[in-house]
């Protein structure tokens, strides 16, 4: 688990503001929790210098993007979009095909490949996995550039492993107050005689 401090961030940092976001919505409804992360995203994307990042969710063997931050011109993926989990880089990075921190796309052996695959360049990539309390991996939090990072930061990949750990907090508590209220009250669960 990683704090603030690991990360070396003064309190007007990037992860000061993104644990701010994500906890200030804490005891929110499942509405506070959508409301904090397009921010959290824009943050990360900015600081980052990247020009997507994405809130991903491994579902029924697809990769689901939940949430996805971009520039209009970078507009190449969208929430609700979706495509086979096989086929993701998320998929080869949670499995360890893929390492999480990529500078540069074009020479890792991996990602080349891959690369030629897609309708864009990928140039500088990062993903983690969001695993939730009970171990299971809900998805990814990814980022990518079209270009190289000028400067990469592999402290980077800690911030988003940073931001992941809070995201799989927010999703587990969404999850156990839904079913908290999909529970019936105690007192239905009296025998009644037949």
């Amino acid at each position: 688990m990683f704090s603030i401090k690991d990360l070396g961030y003064e309190p007007d940092d990037l992860m000061v503001k993104v644990s701010e976001l994500m906890v200030a919505t804490a005891d929110e409804s499942d509405s506070g929790i959508e409301k904090s992360v397009p921010e959290v995203l824009r943050l990360l994307r900015d600081k980052m210098h990247m020009d997507v990042v994405f809130v991903s969710e491994f579902l029924d063997g697809e990769r689901v993007f939940r949430h996805v931050d971009s520039e209009p011109e970078n507009a190449i993926i969208a929430a609700g979009d979706s495509n086979p989990l096989e086929e993701s880089w998320c998929q080869r990075v949670v499995d360890g095909r893929l390492p999480p921190y990529i500078a540069d796309a074009s020479r890792e052996p991996a990602s080349a490949a891959l690369e030629k695959a897609l309708p864009f360049r990928i140039g500088t990539h990062i993903s983690t996995p969001i695993v939730l309390q009970d171990g299971k991996v809900y998805g990814t939090l990814c980022c990518f550039s079209f270009s190289p990072a000028a400067n990469p930061d592999p402290k980077d990949l800690r911030r988003l492993q940073y931001t992941a750990q809070l995201t799989a907090g927010k999703i587990d508590k969404s999850r156990a107050e839904l079913k908290k209220r999909e529970s019936p009250p105690p007192d239905a669960w009296g025998l009644a005689p037949l």
